[in-house]
């Protein structure tokens, strides 16, 4: 798993994982792994893209002229436990 938490080495990480699978050259075992770690590597890209989605919703909505960004709750937490 990526050492950092964001979208772009979640990503990156899971490309590969995905060549390696797809290589074919991967014992049972191995592949189990990869894509356990694939599957989690994919929420939390979803996870990312609906908070950005959200961020974005809430500029628009702010007002025409007027631009500004509230913090999510999952943002929050992260800079809690930081």
């Amino acid at each position: 798993m990526p050492k950092k938490n964001n979208f772009e080495n979640a990503l990156k990480r899971l490309e590969e994982i995905i060549q390696r699978l797809e290589g074919g050259e991967l014992s049972l075992d191995e592949s189990l792994k990869l894509f356990e770690e694939g599957i989690e590597l994919s929420r939390l890209c979803t996870k990312k893209l609906s908070e950005a989605e959200s961020k974005v919703e809430k500029l628009i909505k702010s007002g025409e002229k007027e631009f500004k960004t509230e913090p999510l709750e999952a943002e929050k937490k992260e800079e809690e436990e930081e």
